[in-house]
């Protein structure tokens, strides 16, 4: 077996870079929380390179592609920093809708055309500017709701809480869930000020849906986009001290600082393999898959974050100004480490799965 990417892979990585590298993304981050004409604009031409349609089906009009495909796309979505609903409708959607009466949306999420997204039960969601709202209610995943304010958190893959414990099941398997139509109630403010979120509510119920991977899916791309933004941030930070002197000297030649890049570009080459890993496993269906999941989500949201606050460290007090381009990955990154289940979830379910198969 290739542990690795294949030449297509690396050829769709660099199209994606030479597209999002020329279109102004901090500026449409910006924008975004006023203004979504530009970011809508950025959506259809990334949809024109099938990333909108990687996980739709082919017979849907989509390009049917692999978990690893979509950590890809992810990585690069988060490297620069390109907002919107993009980890519900591009890697949740598809595999929900797939099979249920709905799946008639798909063509059109797949061209670009509608967006959806999908929370379960009543947790603040990325919906802005959605089309169609969908909640998962009576499933089983990671139930510990983010803290009071930290606006992390979107479809987190939560339940409320004890619904694990009243199921009786183990916390790696959702055998089901009811889609349902979802209302879209009160806004939420987010850290990150690409986000905006809503309360959602389950409404009209569509289907029974086998939510076990899709959950999973949306786990390792919130990984693949951390990946991304860290290395991003590691990128910046790099040219910045190159740049920036002290005592006659670029602050980059002192030892003390090569130490702390150093210490991010480690944790991003271990957090890397492991989002890779999970993605091979995804796509294999392997019986370790959503551990594998979980051991992704905390390296890269790790590795995310000691990587924002070396950023900041090295930047010094620029880096705390809004005005700086380098705030967009800083609170991103704190946006998503809570996102689609918190380090601490996800190392409880890595416990669970090491236990249960001693």
């Amino acid at each position: 077996m290739r542990f690795g990417r294949t030449p297509e892979q690396h050829a769709f990585s660099e199209a994606l870079d030479d597209l999002l590298g020329t279109a102004g993304v901090p500026s449409v981050a910006r924008a975004w929380a006023a203004d979504h004409s530009s970011g809508l604009k950025l959506w259809q031409r990334l949809a024109e390179l099938g990333v909108t349609g990687l996980l739709v089906p082919e017979e849907h009009g989509g390009v049917g592609a692999t978990p690893v495909d979509l950590t890809v796309a992810f990585e690069r979505l988060g490297y620069h920093g390109v907002p919107g609903p993009w980890i519900e409708s591009a890697a949740v959607a598809p595999r929900v809708l797939a099979g249920t009466p709905d799946s008639d949306l798909l063509p059109r999420m797949a061209s670009g055309e509608a967006l959806a997204s999908v929370a379960a039960t009543t947790r603040a969601l990325d919906a802005d500017v959605a089309e169609r709202t969908y909640a998962l209610k009576n499933c089983v995943g990671l139930d510990t709701p983010p803290p009071s304010g930290s606006g992390g958190s979107t479809s987190d893959a939560l339940v409320e809480p004890g619904e694990r414990q009243r199921a009786g099941v183990e916390t790696n398997t959702v055998p089901s869930a009811t889609l349902c139509h979802a209302v879209v109630g009160a806004e939420r403010k987010s850290v990150d000020p690409t986000r905006r979120l809503f309360d959602v509510t389950p409404g009209e119920e569509i289907a029974m849906v086998d939510a076990a991977t899709a959950l999973d899916l949306g786990a390792l791309a919130c990984s693949a986009q951390l990946l991304g933004a860290g290395l991003r941030l590691l990128d910046d930070s790099v040219a910045y001290v190159k740049q920036r002197t002290q005592f006659g000297r670029p602050i980059g030649e002192f030892q003390a600082v090569k130490h702390l890049l150093a210490d991010v570009r480690v944790a991003l080459d271990f957090a890397a393999p492991l989002v890779h890993n999970a993605a091979v496993e995804l796509d294999a269906e392997a019986p370790t898959a959503a551990r594998a999941v979980s051991a992704a989500k905390v390296a890269a949201g790790d590795a995310a974050y000691l990587a924002s606050r070396t950023a900041l460290q090295v930047h010094g007090a620029i880096g705390y100004t809004r005005e700086f381009d380098l705030s967009l990955w800083i609170l991103k990154v704190r946006a998503l480490v809570s996102a689609w289940g918190t380090p601490a979830e996800h190392r409880a379910r890595i416990l669970e799965s090491l236990v249960a198969s001693r």
